[in-house]
C-alpha cells in the first residue's frame, strides 16, 4: 500500500488518479494519516449551502475553461492559499487528470498540479515540497460489492525539477516523472487501439484488478491468463434478505440511482445516501421492536442486521463488471 512513503510532516501535494468520482479522495483521506485539503472542480460549490459545507471540510474550488472564461481570474486566491498551506507545512490533495473517468488508463496530466507546485517555490523560495503519486484501482466500480486498491507512491522532490528559467522543460519532466508512478501504481492499459481487446482479455479472464503489479505484468508482456468461467454467487439469497430487511432505503437508493447522469458518481451517490438512510432505518426498526418484543430481541435484530451485511460485503465474489 505505501503508506510508508507518507512524510510525517512538511509539505506534501498528493497526486491522484481520478476513476470514480468524489468517493475517490475520501477512500485516500480514510487511508491518510495527516489533515488534508482538496482542490475540487468548481461546478461542485455552485449552491451556496454546499459550498459552505465544503469549505469546513477542507475542499476548495478550481476553475476551468468550461466554467467560464471570466471565472479562472479567482484561482489567483485559490492558488495563494494552496502556497500558504504548503508554507505552514500542509497537505494538499489534487487529482492532475483534470476530471473522472473510469477507463483503466493513467490520462494525460494537466499542468495545473505544476503551476500550484512552482507557484509555492516562487512565493517562497526556500520552500521544500515533496509530491506523493497516488494509485486507484477498482475491481468492478459502481457495483455491489467491490474492493479497490490503494497505492502510494515514492516521494518525489518538486525542487529537483524547478528551475525558474526554464520552466517549461520543468513542467514537463514533472509531469512525467508523476505520470510514470501513477503508471504503475494502478492498472495502466495504453489508451490506443488496443485499449479494448486487451481489456477484454483481461476480463475473460476474471484477473484481480486489485493485484496491480501482476496485471500490469500481463499488459506488459501482452500476455493474459486463461479464460474462466465468473465465480457464483453462493450468497445471493442472503442479498435478498438484506434487501429485505431495508427495504425503504433500498427503494430510495433504487429511485435516486435513476437519476444519476454520470456513471462515475454511481459510488459516490449510493455511499452518501445509504450511509444515512440504512442507519437510520436499522436504528428506527430496532425501536419499533423493542416496543413489541423488548430490547433483547431488538438488539439480537440490529445486530443481526449489520452482521448480515458485513458477510455479504466481505465474502461474495467482485467478479469484473468492465
Amino acid at each position: 500500500m505505501g503508506t510508508e512513503n507518507i512524510p510525517k510532516k512538511g509539505a506534501v501535494l498528493f497526486a491522484v488518479n481520478h476513476p470514480n468520482g468524489l468517493i475517490d479522495p475520501l477512500l485516500v483521506t480514510t487511508n491518510l494519516p495527516r489533515i488534508n485539503h482538496y482542490l475540487v472542480r468548481a461546478a461542485v460549490f455552485k449552491k451556496p449551502l454546499i459550498k459552505k459545507l465544503l469549505g469546513t471540510l477542507n475542499l476548495m474550488p478550481i476553475y476551468r475553461i468550461r466554467d467560464g472564461a471570466s471565472q479562472l481570474g479567482k484561482n489567483h486566491q485559490i492558488f495563494d492559499n494552496c502556497y500558504d498551506i504548503f508554507k505552514k507545512g500542509g497537505t494538499l490533495m489534487i487529482f492532475p487528470e483534470g476530471s473522472h473517468n473510469r477507463k483503466r488508463t493513467i490520462r494525460p496530466l494537466s499542468k495545473g498540479f505544476t503551476r500550484i507546485v512552482f507557484g509555492a517555490f516562487e512565493k517562497y523560495p526556500d520552500l521544500k515540497i515533496q509530491i506523493i503519486p497516488v494509485g486507484l484501482t477498482y475491481q468492478n466500480a459502481s457495483q455491489y460489492p467491490s474492493k479497490v486498491a490503494i497505492q502510494f507512491g515514492e516521494p518525489i522532490v518538486a525542487n529537483e525539477f524547478y528551475d525558474a528559467k526554464k520552466l517549461n522543460v520543468s513542467v514537463v519532466q514533472l509531469k512525467n516523472e508523476v505520470s510514470y508512478q501513477l503508471k504503475k501504481l494502478s492498472v495502466h492499459i495504453p489508451d490506443n487501439e488496443n485499449y479494448n481487446t486487451i481489456l477484454n482479455e483481461l476480463n475473460k479472464a476474471q484477473v484481480d484488478f486489485t493485484e496491480v503489479k501482476k496485471v500490469n505484468q500481463f499488459i506488459k508482456e501482452d500476455k493474459f491468463p486463461d479464460e474462466k468461467t465468473p465465480k457464483s454467487n453462493f450468497l445471493k439469497p442472503l442479498l435478498y434478505l438484506i434487501i429485505l430487511n431495508s427495504i425503504i432505503p433500498y427503494l430510495i437508493w433504487k429511485t435516486v440511482s435513476k437519476k444519476i447522469d454520470e456513471i462515475e458518481f454511481v459510488d459516490t451517490f449510493r455511499f452518501g445516501l445509504n450511509a444515512f438512510t440504512f442507519p437510520l432505518f436499522y436504528a428506527i426498526q430496532t425501536w419499533v421492536l423493542s416496543l413489541f418484543l423488548g430490547w433483547n430481541v431488538a438488539g439480537v435484530y440490529l445486530l443481526t442486521s449489520i452482521l448480515l451485511v458485513l458477510i455479504y460485503s466481505k465474502l461474495s465474489p467482485t467478479n469484473t463488471a468492465f
